[in-house]
């Protein structure tokens, strides 16, 4: 397995990527409500990427498990769509439980970051799973630190998913990155502390916890690419990139 580690130069280098992605998923949010279209969305990330001057991650991105090439630029889940979504003429309705994904590269830099919203009246119990999902993601970074190990990011998402009586998947998690989307390094929503590659300086890595009610189990939709809960229960989905540093890790992808 070869893992990057980047310089504090090139962690330097990277911020305007991060910077970008939180910009773009901040004005998704913003525009996410009752009656648009997942495709006017994917729009809106296009025409951002596109006066950014920025590359798309997502476009040509044709990896084993899913059918592609993707063809769009934001992954839209809505409602038991958790993962992967692939944007199709679908208006959001008052309720809708919507995880937005996305990821560029900005001067050959990549970061990753994703987003869950509710839409128009929201079901408390889909605030709460954003909220625990969000927990998850927090208690992750606060032990994305030098001297522990990867498997201790993940039992820190796991023990908030035990918490709250979620079941945790562990066939997507997050992974590193650097100069592509998808590094060597896997990280799974739970495991064992202490165990696995060490956290150092320089490493850069995606931290994606994704919840769902009351299940673990997903399948494939038609497309290829949306993963969506087995029981049709929903789902909620959270990442940051963030870069291991000598003291506080960085939250790359930080929205404001």
């Amino acid at each position: 397995m070869a893992i990057e580690l980047l310089t504090p130069t090139q962690v330097d280098e990277m911020r305007p990527a991060g910077r970008f992605v939180g910009e773009v998923l901040t004005a998704l949010q913003e525009a996410a409500d009752v009656g648009v279209n997942l495709l006017d969305l994917d729009a809106l990330a296009h025409r951002m990427i596109k006066d950014r001057g920025a590359e798309s991650c997502y476009i040509d991105y044709a990896p084993s498990f899913g059918r592609g090439p993707f063809g769009k630029v934001l992954c839209t889940s809505v409602n038991d769509a958790v993962l992967h979504g692939l944007p199709h003429d679908y208006v959001l309705r008052d309720g809708d439980l919507a995880s937005f994904d996305f990821a560029v590269s900005v001067d050959g830099w990549v970061c990753d970051s994703a987003v869950s919203v509710v839409v128009g009246e929201p079901r408390e119990e889909d605030l709460r799973l954003i909220e625990v999902t969000q927990q998850a993601l927090d208690a992750a970074i606060a032990v994305a630190r030098s001297g522990n190990k990867v498997g201790d990011i993940s039992r820190a998402i796991g023990d908030v998913a035990c918490a709250n009586g979620l079941k945790v998947n562990l066939q997507f998690g997050g992974h590193s990155v650097g100069r592509t989307m998808h590094g060597d390094l896997h990280i799974a929503n739970d495991g064992r502390p202490g165990r696995g590659v060490p956290l150092k300086p320089g490493l850069v890595i995606a931290i994606e916890p994704w919840f769902l009610h009351t299940t673990d189990e997903i399948v494939m939709d038609p497309d290829g690419w949306t993963i969506r809960s087995a029981d049709g229960s929903r789902g909620a989905h959270v990442e940051h990139t963030i870069a291991i540093t000598d003291g506080d890790p960085i939250i790359m992808t930080a929205r404001s």
